[in-house]
């Protein structure tokens, strides 16, 4: 599922916005979920998932501008579209990392535009992006912030390179499959990022992050071929 928001304090422009997204994606056959918000404030109190936001520049109290930047700053990693009525705001949002911009009245054809564009971009970025639900919740994380997973009493533990670590429910071998070859299977209970890997010496692995990752002795042979392998690659 695909989760949109929009933030306009103009109630029918939202609601046209609503309209048009229903619309693109019904004839996509993609499931999506669609909130509005009619303020920055309003959205800046939300804690949940946003997939696509499309965020107005010009509004009362808080502009989408500085909506954004606080966005960002708390690490707001989807895609965001300004709408606007004055394109000279287009050249500032480049400090936000803006995806696109629209311009005021929003036509059909210009949405689905845009629209077509960033579903190549989310395909692209699903690569390089795994979805972890926990419960009700859904996350974004880039594979590469992965430094190892441990799994425990059927949930799996994802240590990041932030420090923080993220538990949810899934079978080890279902996540192996959705990782690529930079991750190692260095024992039934871990999977580790070779990214990460700062040495390996009697049967531990050790990672950038000061943690120590035990190998077993049935792959220990495997995961010596697969370093020297990863590193010839990099």
């Amino acid at each position: 599922m695909i989760r949109i928001a929009i933030c306009d304090d103009e109630t029918h422009m939202a609601d046209h916005i609503k309209t048009m997204a229903f619309n693109f994606f019904r004839k996509k056959n993609r499931e999506i979920s669609l909130r509005i918000f009619l303020s920055g404030e309003e959205l800046l109190n939300y804690d949940g998932q946003i997939d696509i936001l499309f965020l107005d520049i010009q509004m009362k109290g808080m502009d989408g501008m500085e909506t954004a930047r606080r966005l960002r700053a708390e690490k707001f990693q989807g895609f965001l579209i300004f709408i606007t009525v004055l394109k000279e705001m287009v050249f500032r949002s480049f400090e936000v990392q803006a995806y696109d911009y629209l311009v005021k009245p929003v036509e059909e054809k210009q949405l689905e535009k845009t629209m077509e564009r960033l579903l190549v971009s989310m395909r692209s970025a699903g690569e390089e992006s795994l979805f972890v639900q926990r419960g009700h919740e859904g996350r974004i994380i880039q594979k590469g912030e992965i430094v190892f997973c441990e799994i425990i009493d059927r949930k799996i533990y994802l240590n990041l390179d932030s420090g923080e670590v993220l538990d949810y429910y899934e079978r080890i071998e279902n996540l192996e499959t959705k990782l690529d070859d930079r991750f190692f299977r260095c024992h039934r209970s871990y999977l580790i990022n070779l990214k990460h890997l700062k040495g390996y010496k009697n049967g531990t692995a050790y990672m950038d992050n000061g943690r120590e990752v035990p190998v077993s002795r049935l792959r220990s042979k495997e995961f010596s071929s697969v370093i020297l392998q990863y590193m010839k690659n990099i």
